[in-house]
């Protein structure tokens, strides 16, 4: 386990060595996130780093990484526990057969820590071995605001009640990362809570380290234009326009097919790494991505 970083530039390296490449102001918001025990809010589209950030600094710090995924309909008792009820119907019924349960004694067998499911939210609350852990609240916009009042209660005490044992909190406040891809907004309060970013696409440059960082293997030309591509892709009407994840798996997809380079024939036979949607695949497919190649190869020549 490692110490939290002291200065922006431990932060950047101790990324770095995770393979995340990051800009200097997402290093500064969250060096200020773990010095001061702050949660970070990461907002931005999907595929631009914002879960990956919170898996490079787990692995960074020999931290454990619990990671709560949001969906609608996510209440309390999922995110936090729930009991074993097959197990305790077990004990019920061999209490029964044996003829000797002893309900206040049964009762409270049965509500205690030996049949308790722990989620997310109970484990990021508990001592881990390596030190706090980074709880990891993905795509918190997926849920609804009674989800996220709860929420903002247990990130300011770091604690959970669970009725039959009582409140259990934290002896170390875990790292917490949410993210976001602003499919609708987020309360003000839980906001205000947390330090917040929005993640941007990156650079060309930037992105050209990111492929550099998680797909050596691509050859500087290739590199090049499929980072020069994907630029050209974001400025079209599409519905889903792709991140960094799609370019690094653009850029294997092609390594695995033997490209030096792109061509409008490779291209569209590997559209579906980079575009999920058939209307955009359309769109994009034929003289579209020869046009696209055509402009990303007269820019990269100046």
């Amino acid at each position: 386990m490692k110490t939290i970083p002291q200065s922006i530039d431990a932060v950047r390296t101790l990324l770095a060595e995770q393979d995340y490449v990051c800009d200097r102001a997402l290093a500064v918001v969250t060096f200020l996130a773990l010095k001061l025990g702050r949660p970070l809010f990461l907002e931005g589209e999907a595929g631009v780093g914002k879960t990956e950030i919170a898996k490079a600094i787990a692995a960074g710090l020999g931290r454990r990484l619990i990671r709560l995924q949001c969906y609608e309909g996510l209440d309390a008792a999922s995110a936090v526990y729930e009991w074993n009820f097959a197990e305790q119907m077990i004990a019920i019924r061999t209490a029964e057969a044996t003829g000797g349960a002893d309900r206040t004694a049964l009762k409270s067998e049965l509500f205690s820590e030996d049949y308790l499911i722990a989620r997310p939210l109970l484990q990021a609350m508990r001592p881990q071995p390596g030190g706090a852990p980074v709880l990891l609240i993905d795509e918190l916009d997926r849920t609804d605001e009674p989800f996220e009042a709860f929420l903002l209660e247990a990130l300011s005490d770091f604690a959970v009640t669970i009725p039959e044992l009582g409140t259990i909190a934290a002896p170390e406040p875990p790292i917490v990362i949410l993210t976001s891809n602003r499919t609708r907004e987020v309360h003000d309060a839980l906001k205000r809570r947390c330090l917040y970013h929005w993640v941007d696409y990156p650079t060309f440059d930037r992105e050209i380290e990111i492929l550099k960082a998680r797909a050596p293997e691509a050859g500087e030309t290739l590199s090049r234009e499929v980072v020069a591509f994907i630029a050209a892709l974001r400025t079209e009407d599409l519905f889903k326009k792709p991140g960094v994840a799609e370019t690094i798996d653009w850029a294997k997809c092609l390594l695995a097919l033997d490209a030096m380079e792109l061509s409008p024939e490779v291209i569209a036979d590997t559209l579906g790494a980079i575009l999920k949607y058939q209307d955009d695949i359309q769109k994009i497919q034929g003289s579209e991505a020869a046009r696209l190649l055509a402009s990303v190869r007269a820019e990269l020549s100046r």
